[in-house]
């Protein structure tokens, strides 16, 4: 089973949902939990624990200036701006590719071959007997995001029980993680932003044809909007977690609620019922 925890917007709490929820899960069960938010990992900070890390690479183009006749087919089809063909000379821009392979087959000389350029890693612990964490991590500067998170899925294969946390947003990286998942859990907060960002986030798994529930965090018990817009669009809310100055306060030390206060994990492992019972799968 292979669980996506999303959300429209950043700081919503998505990340301390799956660790809670990962962590409860591993108490009883062998879990992966795989970081898909890429740019800003930070699941291993509630996990520390010695990491292997791989190598993630895409393919860029390398010209071969001995049968290349500046033609300029190449420059012409990359949308990207990865390649600029001079009279003399080819400039290739490997931070802008995105590795589609179009530039080679679109070469009338076969010039153009692919040779590996490393764009990130993905590190591999085992924090807990039955948790095993992998997180991608893109290099600073680089834009191949799906790319880092394909490779960190990939690792995780073979895992009965797999946990995805994706990035914020609804761009890329989050189609990439959804792809493959068999339910989506949307986290949000009761705020305008939270709403305006839970619609577009639930178009997304609506779009891609996951079912999928919401989780509110940090809720202040004015929840009407949420659940009206819940409710319209068929979304259970599957765990309300509230505004607590005492759930903050483990949440800054980089503790976990459902180990550090009574009550939570027993919570946490119905928050895992319930997406069990929307996925419509065996867990």
């Amino acid at each position: 089973m292979k669980i996506t925890i999303a959300s429209g917007k950043g700081g919503t709490g998505k990340s301390t949902v799956a660790a809670n929820l990962a962590c409860t899960l591993a108490l009883s069960r062998e879990v992966a939990l795989v970081d898909c938010d890429v740019e800003e990992p930070n699941l291993h900070l509630f996990f520390p624990a010695a990491a292997v890390d791989v190598p993630v690479t895409t393919p860029v183009p390398e010209i071969d200036l001995a049968r290349c006749t500046f033609c300029g087919e190449c420059g012409k089809f990359c949308r990207f701006g990865a390649l600029s063909v001079l009279k003399d000379r080819v400039l290739v821009f490997p931070e802008l590719c995105h590795s589609c392979g179009g530039c080679s087959l679109v070469c009338p000389q076969g010039a153009i071959e692919e040779v590996p350029r490393t764009v990130g890693r993905v590190a591999c612990s085992c924090p807990l007997p039955s948790l095993t964490l992998i997180s991608g991590v893109l290099n600073e500067g680089e834009v191949q995001a799906p790319a880092v998170i394909r490779a960190a899925k990939l690792l995780a294969e073979g895992h009965p029980l797999t946990l995805y946390d994706a990035s914020p947003g609804i761009a890329c990286p989050v189609i990439e993680t959804l792809e493959g998942s068999d339910v989506c859990v949307l986290v949000t907060e009761s705020t305008p932003f939270g709403l305006h960002d839970l619609r577009l986030a639930a178009e997304v798994a609506e779009g891609v044809g996951i079912p999928a529930g919401v989780v509110i965090n940090r809720s202040d018990g004015q929840d009407e909007a949420t659940l009206d817009f819940c409710r319209e669009r068929g979304l259970p809310i599957l765990m309300t977690i509230p505004f607590s100055r005492e759930i903050a306060a483990v949440q800054n030390r980089g503790g976990l609620i459902c180990r550090d206060l009574p009550g939570w994990e027993g919570r946490f492992a119905g928050l895992f019922d319930a997406i069990v019972k929307i996925a419509g799968v065996s867990p």
